[in-house]
This record gives structure tokens, C-alpha cells and sequence, in this order.
């Protein structure tokens, strides 16, 4: 059995905590801010760092090291020299929200990606708890971390724009969510090129213009950036052309947007339309 300590008693702690219990380690430990962790490395196969971003420098630089203990942390963005003077150290982040400690129980042993580094104990922990651990080296964890959160924060952030929006039609948000179900699903199951259809899809610009024009003013840079993200996943495997005072560049922006230039795609600027776009 593997003996685990765990600082940082939030909900990642919690949730790891709970998760590894039910899956075979003992963890002998869950520290606070409070608590004396000088000696926490000791006594240990693993001692994981479930502490915020910006502290694990510090936290781990608190830390007696010691030759057998394997010092972890759970942050997606940073690399193994934040820990630092440990001989033995890992990355383990799981590529899951975890909101409640309950609910991160539960997701955290529901077949999840882990993006690991380091020794080989990480791997260990993310197959313990029924995960596929993925390696990431440090120089592209900014990246891989950028692209998390564009999967989850930013998505969330976006259906909270839906809410706002619905409400002043009258409609509340879980009418749409099964739409974002189901293009999630043909996502998944066509990838994301083959999945996008609506008007930036098709090149209805005049719909488009439409849009921004019930839209609040507070709202438009958001919808602005969607579409252009929607226009450069069309124009991806198509080639382009700049669209320069026409009515693709009009939909996508208006006097104080501060945005990049619009291109379309040239089988919209041409007016074709696609197999199957809708």
C-alpha cells in the first residue's frame, strides 16, 4: 500500500484525498496553512502539493527534502522546477472540473486524462485511480494549460453570455443546453471543423449583423470573438482572403471593438456553400 501526505485541505486536496483512499492508498494527512509542514515529506512515498499556483514555490521550498519521498504537484501550467530543492518530484493534473470535493471524488476515478511529468510514481497515481496519464513536458505545459482552460473555463464563460442573452428573449438557459450537448458530441465523434455548421459556418453575414444589433453593447466583443474563431475554424483547410470593408468584416465588427482583422473563407467570399452546411 502506498502511504500518501496531501497539503492543501481545498477542493483538489479533498477530492485527491478521497479519491486515492477509495482506490487503495492510505493517506495519512491532509495540511492546512495553519499546520507545521516542515517534516511533511517524511514518512512518505508520495507527498502531494494541492496548494494554489502562486505558492508552491514557497510551500515546497518550507519543506525538508527528503531521498525516498516523491513531492508532487496538481498545477497544469507550471513545470517541475517549482519544486525545487526536492530530488523527487512529479506533476499530476487532471484534465477534469472539480467544483465540490464530492464531486471531484467521483470524477476523479471516472476514467479521466491526466496530464503527468516526472518520476514514474504519477503515472502510478493516475492509473490507480482509473485515468490514461499522458506525458507533458514542462516547456508546453503553458500551453497544454491554455487549451484546458479554452475546454472548460471558457466554455462555462460562454454559456454564461447564453444565460444573459436568453433571459432578454424570455428563455432560460437549460433550453440550450441540449444544443451544446449535442455539438459537443459531434465534436467528439467528427471533430471540430466537420461539427461547426450556423451562419459564420455558411457565410450569413446579414444573420450575423442581426445578432450584433439585439445584442447589448457590453455583449458584442464576446459574440465578436466567437465568430471569428467560428470564421477561422471554416477557413482552417480552405484557404482565405481578407475581407476588407465588406459585410463579413461589418458582422464581426463596429466602431470601438478592438479586434483583429476578419478573414473569410474563400468559398463563402465566392458564395458556395459547403455539403451539408446548416
Amino acid at each position: 500500500m502506498r502511504t500518501v501526505r496531501i497539503i492543501g485541505p481545498g477542493r483538489a486536496g479533498r477530492s485527491l484525498s478521497s479519491a486515492l483512499s477509495r482506490r487503495g492508498w492510505k493517506v495519512v494527512g491532509l495540511l492546512g496553512r495553519d499546520d507545521d509542514q516542515t517534516g511533511a515529506a517524511a514518512g512518505v512515498d508520495v507527498l502531494v502539493l494541492a496548494t494554489p499556483d502562486d505558492t508552491l514555490a514557497e510551500v515546497a521550498g518550507g519543506i525538508l527534502p527528503s531521498a525516498s519521498t516523491v513531492v508532487v504537484h496538481l498545477s497544469g501550467s507550471l513545470g517541475l522546477d517549482v519544486l525545487a530543492p526536492h530530488p523527487r518530484r512529479g506533476a499530476l493534473h487532471p484534465l477534469v472540473p472539480l467544483p465540490t470535493p464530492e464531486v471531484g471524488d467521483h470524477r476523479l476515478t471516472s476514467g479521466v486524462t491526466f496530464a503527468v511529468a516526472g518520476d514514474p510514481v504519477v503515472r502510478d497515481m493516475a492509473e490507480a485511480l482509473g485515468g490514461r496519464a499522458v506525458e507533458v513536458a514542462d516547456q508546453d505545459r503553458a500551453a497544454y494549460h491554455a487549451a484546458a482552460c479554452i475546454a472548460a473555463n471558457h466554455v462555462v464563460a460562454l454559456l454564461g453570455q447564453v444565460e444573459r442573452v436568453a433571459a432578454t428573449a424570455g428563455l432560460p438557459l437549460d433550453a440550450f443546453l441540449g444544443l451544446t450537448r449535442a455539438a459537443v458530441d459531434d465534436v467528439a465523434s467528427l471533430g471540430p471543423a466537420e461539427a461547426l455548421t450556423g451562419p459564420a459556418r455558411r457565410g450569413d453575414w446579414a444573420t450575423l449583423s442581426r445578432h450584433r444589433a439585439a445584442l447589448r453593447p457590453d455583449e458584442r466583443p464576446g459574440y465578436n470573438a466567437g465568430v471569428a474563431l467560428a470564421v477561422k475554424l471554416a477557413d482552417d483547410d480552405r484557404g482565405s482572403v481578407v475581407v476588407a470593408g465588406g459585410t463579413a468584416a461589418d458582422a464581426t465588427t463596429d466602431p470601438g471593438d478592438d479586434l483583429p482583422e476578419v478573414r473569410a473563407p474563400l468559398h463563402l467570399v465566392h458564395g458556395a456553400l459547403p455539403v451539408g452546411a446548416a
